[in-house]
């Protein structure tokens, strides 16, 4: 995971699908310098550690990490909206 999504993460108040080693996991803190981020596993939340962000991955939901399709109205010869 880059340094700056890490950030954002760590920042935002919505909970992303982190995981490290296949464990899903909450992001404390994100140390930009050394591109490393203090986590703990959701189910064992007494438990921080600090990790390289390169271990961490986050897990996008199928419509997430779909491309948006814009349907744009066009007009028909007699000049009316069609999709």
């Amino acid at each position: 995971m880059n340094t700056q999504r890490a950030a954002e993460i760590a920042n935002s108040p919505v909970m992303a699908n982190v995981t490290y080693q296949n464990a899903n996991v909450y992001i404390q803190h994100v140390d930009e310098a050394n591109e490393t981020a203090r986590i703990y596993a959701l189910d064992r939340p007494d438990q921080e550690f600090s990790v390289p962000l390169g271990m961490l991955v986050e897990q996008r939901s199928d419509i997430e990490s779909q491309e948006a399709i814009y349907v744009c109205p066009t007009s028909n010869e007699s000049g009316e909206q069609t999709l």
